[in-house]
């Protein structure tokens, strides 16, 4: 499964899906996530924002009282923008990053590591274990059982640490395709008469 998601991404990666890929993604943070906080912090009242946006930041207790604080309204809104916006948003990110990883890692030769540019896939499961928890807190709130509290805090950083494995990826991807086109444009002026 996991090389023919590869093999999908490295067919259709292109300048042009990741375009698409990029005004598709700039349209989840720059409006509709930002919409949704704006109303979470309305129904608490305060800026409050998102759990999931608690980078290495929350505790039990953290959880307890936000989750207290977006109010009955605010906590069905946000059990419903989970299971809509934050369902998507995963799915338009990681196609994106799988097509970037994709461009930078391209190779000929099939290797262990030209599955890299699937990568993402590991953030998008973890995204969604952390989006289960929170719906259940959210539902199940006021009675929040700490196994799933701790699960939410655990997937959080999860999360967060594997998009910055995959941000470093990147990264790594960018700096090698710099040296790359270095090295051969030095090879091309060496090689040229003079």
């Amino acid at each position: 499964m996991r090389h023919r998601l590869s093999a999908f991404f490295y067919r259709i990666a292109s300048w042009q899906t990741l375009l698409f890929s990029l005004v598709l993604y700039a349209l989840f943070p720059g409006y509709i996530l930002k919409n949704v906080e704006a109303q979470l912090n309305q129904y608490a009242g305060k800026a409050i924002g998102p759990l999931d946006l608690l980078l290495f930041n929350g505790n039990p207790s953290v959880v307890e009282q936000m989750i207290a604080q977006y109010g009955e309204a605010g906590r069905a809104y946000y059990a419903q923008a989970e299971l809509t916006a934050d369902i998507v948003y995963p799915i338009v990110y990681t196609c994106l990053f799988c097509i970037i990883l994709s461009l930078l890692f391209r190779q000929k030769s099939v290797s262990p590591s030209s599955s890299i540019n699937v990568l993402p896939l590991v953030v998008w499961a973890i995204d969604m274990l952390e989006n289960t928890c929170i719906v259940w807190l959210l539902k199940s709130f006021p009675e929040l059982p700490s196994p799933i509290v701790t699960a939410c805090l655990v997937f959080t950083n999860l999360k967060w640490i594997a998009f910055f494995a995959v941000i470093a990826t990147v990264l790594y991807g960018l700096i090698r395709l710099a040296i790359r086109k270095f090295t051969r444009s030095r090879r091309q002026q060496a090689v040229k008469p003079v």
